[in-house]
Protein backbone atom coordinates (compact mmCIF):
# COMPACT_ATOMS: atom_id res chain seq x y z
CA UNK A 1 0.00 0.00 0.00
CA UNK A 2 1.20 3.58 -1.08
CA UNK A 3 1.28 6.15 1.50
CA UNK A 4 -1.34 7.85 -0.43
CA UNK A 5 -3.44 4.93 -0.36
CA UNK A 6 -3.22 4.90 3.16
CA UNK A 7 -4.49 8.68 3.77
CA UNK A 8 -7.41 8.07 1.90
CA UNK A 9 -9.15 4.90 4.12
CA UNK A 10 -10.06 7.09 6.92
CA UNK A 11 -9.26 10.48 9.11
CA UNK A 12 -8.76 11.17 12.36
CA UNK A 13 -10.08 14.55 14.07
CA UNK A 14 -7.41 16.48 16.14
CA UNK A 15 -8.94 19.14 18.80
CA UNK A 16 -6.37 21.87 19.45
CA UNK A 17 -6.62 24.04 22.49
CA UNK A 18 -7.78 27.40 21.93
CA UNK A 19 -9.72 27.19 18.87
CA UNK A 20 -12.96 27.37 20.58
CA UNK A 21 -13.78 23.69 19.82
CA UNK A 22 -12.46 23.61 16.11
CA UNK A 23 -10.72 20.91 14.98
CA UNK A 24 -8.35 20.07 12.36
CA UNK A 25 -9.41 16.70 10.32
CA UNK A 26 -5.78 15.01 9.83
CA UNK A 27 -5.14 11.84 7.05
CA UNK A 28 -5.35 8.60 9.79
CA UNK A 29 -1.84 7.07 8.85
CA UNK A 30 -1.09 10.53 10.72
CA UNK A 31 -2.66 10.31 13.27
CA UNK A 32 -1.28 6.46 14.21
CA UNK A 33 2.19 8.03 13.84
CA UNK A 34 0.89 10.58 17.05
CA UNK A 35 3.00 9.66 20.20
CA UNK A 36 0.32 10.87 22.46
CA UNK A 37 3.08 11.39 24.64
CA UNK A 38 3.50 14.65 22.89
CA UNK A 39 -0.45 15.48 22.82
CA UNK A 40 -0.17 19.47 23.77
CA UNK A 41 -2.99 20.61 26.70
CA UNK A 42 -6.32 20.14 24.97
CA UNK A 43 -5.21 18.24 22.06
CA UNK A 44 -6.53 14.67 21.46
CA UNK A 45 -6.81 11.86 18.40
CA UNK A 46 -10.25 10.53 18.05
CA UNK A 47 -10.29 7.34 15.04
CA UNK A 48 -13.29 5.49 16.13
CA UNK A 49 -13.38 3.65 12.68
CA UNK A 50 -10.72 1.84 14.10
CA UNK A 51 -13.16 -0.35 15.67
CA UNK A 52 -16.75 0.77 15.20
CA UNK A 53 -18.40 -1.54 17.03
CA UNK A 54 -18.35 -3.09 20.24
CA UNK A 55 -17.94 -2.97 24.15
CA UNK A 56 -15.80 0.21 25.31
CA UNK A 57 -12.92 0.59 28.12
CA UNK A 58 -11.50 3.63 29.42
CA UNK A 59 -8.63 4.13 30.89
CA UNK A 60 -7.31 7.33 32.48
CA UNK A 61 -3.79 7.64 33.47
CA UNK A 62 -2.34 9.93 35.82
CA UNK A 63 0.58 10.18 35.52
CA UNK A 64 0.84 10.89 31.67
CA UNK A 65 -2.58 12.85 32.25
CA UNK A 66 -4.39 10.95 29.13
CA UNK A 67 -7.27 9.40 28.48
CA UNK A 68 -7.39 6.16 26.67
CA UNK A 69 -10.29 4.95 25.18
CA UNK A 70 -10.82 1.20 23.75
CA UNK A 71 -13.10 -0.74 21.37
CA UNK A 72 -12.95 -4.28 21.60
CA UNK A 73 -9.32 -4.48 22.53
CA UNK A 74 -8.41 -1.82 19.60
CA UNK A 75 -7.53 1.59 20.56
CA UNK A 76 -10.11 4.80 19.37
CA UNK A 77 -9.17 7.34 21.07
CA UNK A 78 -6.85 9.25 23.18
CA UNK A 79 -7.02 12.56 24.92
CA UNK A 80 -5.02 14.78 27.21
CA UNK A 81 -7.03 15.43 30.81
CA UNK A 82 -6.44 17.59 33.92
CA UNK A 83 -6.92 15.45 36.86
CA UNK A 84 -7.45 15.95 40.59
CA UNK A 85 -4.95 18.81 41.88
CA UNK A 86 -2.90 18.23 45.38
CA UNK A 87 -5.11 17.32 47.66
CA UNK A 88 -7.83 17.04 46.14
CA UNK A 89 -6.24 13.96 43.65
CA UNK A 90 -9.07 12.09 41.43
CA UNK A 91 -9.30 8.32 42.98
CA UNK A 92 -7.91 5.56 41.35
CA UNK A 93 -9.32 2.42 40.74
CA UNK A 94 -12.66 0.85 38.87
CA UNK A 95 -15.38 2.75 37.93
CA UNK A 96 -18.92 2.45 35.95
CA UNK A 97 -20.54 5.65 34.28
CA UNK A 98 -23.41 5.59 36.26
CA UNK A 99 -25.43 8.22 35.03
CA UNK A 100 -24.88 10.61 31.85
CA UNK A 101 -25.94 14.38 31.16
CA UNK A 102 -24.67 16.46 28.94
CA UNK A 103 -25.94 19.72 30.54
CA UNK A 104 -24.89 18.82 33.96
CA UNK A 105 -24.46 21.66 36.60
CA UNK A 106 -22.22 20.58 39.73
CA UNK A 107 -24.54 20.34 42.24
CA UNK A 108 -21.85 21.48 45.13
CA UNK A 109 -20.62 24.53 43.28
CA UNK A 110 -23.44 25.44 40.90
CA UNK A 111 -20.49 24.94 37.99
CA UNK A 112 -20.86 23.91 34.17
CA UNK A 113 -19.98 20.22 33.86
CA UNK A 114 -21.14 19.50 29.88
CA UNK A 115 -20.70 16.11 28.67
CA UNK A 116 -20.75 14.41 32.11
CA UNK A 117 -19.81 11.23 32.78
CA UNK A 118 -20.59 9.90 36.25
CA UNK A 119 -18.20 7.78 38.03
CA UNK A 120 -19.81 8.28 41.65
CA UNK A 121 -22.49 9.70 43.20
CA UNK A 122 -20.01 11.92 45.21
CA UNK A 123 -18.92 14.27 42.83
CA UNK A 124 -16.64 12.35 40.62
CA UNK A 125 -17.47 12.43 36.61
CA UNK A 126 -15.76 12.77 33.38
CA UNK A 127 -16.79 16.22 31.89
CA UNK A 128 -15.29 18.96 29.39
CA UNK A 129 -13.32 21.47 31.29
CA UNK A 130 -10.43 23.73 31.41
CA UNK A 131 -7.17 21.93 30.67
CA UNK A 132 -3.95 24.22 32.07
CA UNK A 133 -1.96 21.18 31.27
CA UNK A 134 -1.35 19.66 34.68
CA UNK A 135 -3.92 18.23 37.41
CA UNK A 136 -5.79 20.99 38.37
CA UNK A 137 -9.22 19.88 39.54
CA UNK A 138 -11.05 19.13 42.41
CA UNK A 139 -11.20 15.08 42.09
CA UNK A 140 -13.02 14.94 38.43
CA UNK A 141 -10.89 14.28 35.23
CA UNK A 142 -11.44 17.08 32.49
CA UNK A 143 -11.59 16.98 29.04
CA UNK A 144 -11.23 19.08 26.26
CA UNK A 145 -14.97 20.33 25.23
CA UNK A 146 -14.51 18.79 21.51
CA UNK A 147 -13.30 15.59 22.57
CA UNK A 148 -16.32 15.10 26.24
CA UNK A 149 -18.72 15.86 23.19
CA UNK A 150 -17.39 13.33 20.87
CA UNK A 151 -17.02 10.83 23.89
CA UNK A 152 -20.37 11.50 25.80
CA UNK A 153 -21.75 9.78 21.78
CA UNK A 154 -20.16 6.56 22.74
CA UNK A 155 -20.64 5.78 26.24
CA UNK A 156 -23.27 3.92 27.68
CA UNK A 157 -24.45 3.64 31.37
CA UNK A 158 -22.24 0.62 32.58
CA UNK A 159 -19.31 1.99 30.41
CA UNK A 160 -15.75 0.68 32.68
CA UNK A 161 -13.39 3.43 33.50
CA UNK A 162 -10.33 2.53 34.73
CA UNK A 163 -8.04 4.90 36.55
CA UNK A 164 -4.73 4.58 37.80
CA UNK A 165 -1.53 4.86 38.43
CA UNK A 166 -0.28 2.42 35.61
CA UNK A 167 -2.58 -0.07 33.45
CA UNK A 168 -1.63 -2.41 30.46
CA UNK A 169 -3.59 -1.76 27.20
CA UNK A 170 -6.12 -4.40 26.52
CA UNK A 171 -5.63 -7.60 25.79
CA UNK A 172 -7.65 -10.46 24.67
CA UNK A 173 -8.46 -13.69 26.56
CA UNK A 174 -10.68 -16.54 26.42
CA UNK A 175 -12.23 -18.89 28.85
CA UNK A 176 -15.04 -21.92 28.42
CA UNK A 177 -16.59 -20.76 31.14
CA UNK A 178 -16.79 -18.72 34.44
CA UNK A 179 -15.88 -19.32 37.83
CA UNK A 180 -15.78 -23.26 37.68
CA UNK A 181 -19.27 -23.19 35.65
CA UNK A 182 -17.42 -24.61 32.59
CA UNK A 183 -19.14 -25.43 29.48
CA UNK A 184 -18.69 -28.57 27.72
CA UNK A 185 -19.19 -29.34 24.37
CA UNK A 186 -22.98 -30.08 23.99
CA UNK A 187 -24.05 -27.21 26.27
CA UNK A 188 -21.31 -24.79 24.32
CA UNK A 189 -23.51 -26.11 21.23
CA UNK A 190 -26.90 -24.97 23.06
CA UNK A 191 -26.21 -21.99 23.27
CA UNK A 192 -24.68 -21.21 19.85
CA UNK A 193 -28.39 -20.22 18.95
CA UNK A 194 -29.42 -18.30 21.74
CA UNK A 195 -26.91 -16.88 24.18
CA UNK A 196 -24.48 -16.69 21.48
CA UNK A 197 -26.04 -14.92 19.56
CA UNK A 198 -26.76 -12.03 21.96
CA UNK A 199 -22.96 -12.45 23.23
CA UNK A 200 -21.82 -12.02 19.40
CA UNK A 201 -24.44 -8.97 18.84
CA UNK A 202 -22.59 -5.56 18.03
CA UNK A 203 -26.18 -3.87 18.12
CA UNK A 204 -26.29 -1.04 19.90
CA UNK A 205 -29.82 -1.19 21.43
CA UNK A 206 -29.63 -0.67 24.83
CA UNK A 207 -28.10 -3.56 27.31
CA UNK A 208 -28.59 -3.99 31.18
CA UNK A 209 -25.21 -2.91 32.88
CA UNK A 210 -23.96 -5.77 34.77
CA UNK A 211 -20.84 -5.76 36.21
CA UNK A 212 -19.25 -8.97 38.80
CA UNK A 213 -16.73 -7.74 41.43
CA UNK A 214 -14.77 -10.45 43.42
CA UNK A 215 -12.50 -9.61 46.55
CA UNK A 216 -10.35 -11.84 46.76
CA UNK A 217 -9.43 -11.26 50.13
CA UNK A 218 -13.08 -11.57 51.71
CA UNK A 219 -13.59 -14.51 49.39
CA UNK A 220 -17.20 -12.54 48.17
CA UNK A 221 -18.37 -11.67 45.21
CA UNK A 222 -21.18 -9.10 44.24
CA UNK A 223 -22.91 -9.50 40.87
CA UNK A 224 -24.88 -5.66 39.96
CA UNK A 225 -27.07 -5.15 37.29
CA UNK A 226 -28.23 -1.02 36.85
CA UNK A 227 -26.43 -0.58 40.07
CA UNK A 228 -28.56 -2.85 42.04
CA UNK A 229 -27.27 -6.20 43.75
CA UNK A 230 -28.92 -9.31 42.20
CA UNK A 231 -26.97 -12.06 43.60
CA UNK A 232 -24.03 -12.54 46.13
CA UNK A 233 -22.14 -15.50 47.64
CA UNK A 234 -18.98 -16.68 48.98
CA UNK A 235 -15.81 -17.54 46.43
CA UNK A 236 -13.12 -20.36 46.94
CA UNK A 237 -9.44 -19.51 45.74
CA UNK A 238 -7.31 -21.86 43.70
CA UNK A 239 -3.77 -21.24 44.70
CA UNK A 240 -5.10 -18.86 47.83
CA UNK A 241 -1.11 -17.65 48.95
CA UNK A 242 -0.60 -16.62 45.34
CA UNK A 243 -1.45 -12.78 45.46
CA UNK A 244 -3.60 -11.65 42.48
CA UNK A 245 -2.55 -8.50 40.24
CA UNK A 246 -6.25 -6.32 40.24
CA UNK A 247 -7.88 -6.74 36.97
CA UNK A 248 -10.33 -5.77 34.82
CA UNK A 249 -12.53 -7.60 31.96
CA UNK A 250 -14.62 -6.47 29.54
CA UNK A 251 -16.72 -9.34 27.73
CA UNK A 252 -16.47 -9.18 24.29
CA UNK A 253 -18.30 -12.20 22.67
CA UNK A 254 -17.81 -15.58 22.26
CA UNK A 255 -14.95 -17.46 20.89
CA UNK A 256 -15.78 -20.55 19.38
CA UNK A 257 -12.47 -22.18 18.91
CA UNK A 258 -12.16 -22.12 22.44
CA UNK A 259 -15.64 -23.08 23.05
CA UNK A 260 -15.88 -20.28 25.61
CA UNK A 261 -16.22 -16.31 26.37
CA UNK A 262 -13.65 -14.29 24.80
CA UNK A 263 -12.99 -11.00 27.30
CA UNK A 264 -10.85 -7.47 27.44
CA UNK A 265 -8.27 -7.96 29.81
CA UNK A 266 -6.58 -4.75 31.66
CA UNK A 267 -4.47 -4.79 34.59
CA UNK A 268 -4.25 -1.76 36.72
CA UNK A 269 -2.54 -0.56 39.96
CA UNK A 270 -2.09 2.58 41.76
CA UNK A 271 1.93 2.18 41.49
CA UNK A 272 4.10 1.61 38.15
CA UNK A 273 3.78 -2.35 38.42
CA UNK A 274 0.41 -3.29 36.52
CA UNK A 275 0.30 -6.85 35.42
CA UNK A 276 -1.37 -7.79 32.39
CA UNK A 277 -4.00 -10.63 33.30
CA UNK A 278 -4.47 -13.66 31.79
CA UNK A 279 -7.34 -16.19 31.27
CA UNK A 280 -6.03 -18.28 34.49
CA UNK A 281 -6.72 -15.44 36.75
CA UNK A 282 -10.64 -16.58 35.98
CA UNK A 283 -9.70 -19.85 36.34
CA UNK A 284 -8.51 -19.56 39.94
CA UNK A 285 -12.36 -18.30 41.68
CA UNK A 286 -14.76 -20.57 42.02
CA UNK A 287 -18.32 -19.60 43.00
CA UNK A 288 -21.50 -21.15 43.84
CA UNK A 289 -24.16 -22.35 41.46
CA UNK A 290 -26.42 -19.46 42.13
CA UNK A 291 -24.00 -16.98 41.44
CA UNK A 292 -22.75 -19.01 38.09
CA UNK A 293 -26.61 -18.67 37.01
CA UNK A 294 -26.96 -15.55 37.77
CA UNK A 295 -23.60 -13.95 35.77
CA UNK A 296 -24.90 -16.30 32.82
CA UNK A 297 -28.51 -15.16 32.84
CA UNK A 298 -26.59 -11.52 32.46
CA UNK A 299 -24.12 -12.44 30.16
CA UNK A 300 -24.33 -9.32 27.25
CA UNK A 301 -21.19 -7.85 25.36
CA UNK A 302 -19.92 -4.72 27.51
CA UNK A 303 -20.44 -6.85 31.21
CA UNK A 304 -17.85 -6.36 33.56
CA UNK A 305 -15.58 -8.41 35.74
CA UNK A 306 -13.90 -7.11 38.47
CA UNK A 307 -11.61 -9.39 40.64
CA UNK A 308 -9.11 -7.37 43.11
CA UNK A 309 -7.52 -8.09 46.37
CA UNK A 310 -9.13 -5.31 47.87
CA UNK A 311 -11.37 -5.81 50.25
CA UNK A 312 -15.76 -4.82 49.73
CA UNK A 313 -16.21 -2.24 51.74
CA UNK A 314 -18.05 1.23 52.64
CA UNK A 315 -14.75 2.87 51.22
CA UNK A 316 -15.01 0.47 47.82
CA UNK A 317 -18.63 -0.57 47.40
CA UNK A 318 -21.64 1.01 48.15
CA UNK A 319 -25.10 1.77 47.78
CA UNK A 320 -25.77 1.67 43.80
CA UNK A 321 -21.81 2.79 43.45
CA UNK A 322 -20.04 0.19 41.43
CA UNK A 323 -16.63 1.25 42.20
CA UNK A 324 -13.59 -0.13 43.18
CA UNK A 325 -11.17 2.31 44.43
CA UNK A 326 -7.20 1.91 45.51
CA UNK A 327 -7.29 5.79 46.94
CA UNK A 328 -9.24 8.26 48.75
CA UNK A 329 -12.49 9.88 46.74
CA UNK A 330 -12.25 13.86 46.24
CA UNK A 331 -15.10 16.50 45.72
CA UNK A 332 -16.77 17.57 42.90
CA UNK A 333 -15.52 20.17 40.34
CA UNK A 334 -14.65 23.18 41.24
CA UNK A 335 -16.53 26.93 39.87
CA UNK A 336 -14.76 28.02 36.79
CA UNK A 337 -12.33 31.07 37.56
Amino acid sequence: MSKGQGLTRRSALVSLAGLAGGALVLPAMAAVATDPSKLKPGQFIWTPEAAPRGPLSIVVSIKSQRLFAHRNGTKVAVSTVSTGKKGHETPTGVFTVLEKDKDHVSNIYDADMPFMNRLTWSGIALHAGQLPGYPASHGCVRLPYKFAELLYSITKVGTPVVIAGSYTDPESVSHPGVFGGLYDRSEFADIADTKRKELASDEDAPKPATSVLVSTRDRKVIVMQNGDVVAEGSVAISDPDKPFQSNVFVLSGTDNAARGLRWEAIGYADGANAMLPDASTIERVHAGPSVVAAIRERMVPGMVLVITDDSISKETQSGKDFVVMTTAAADDEPPKK
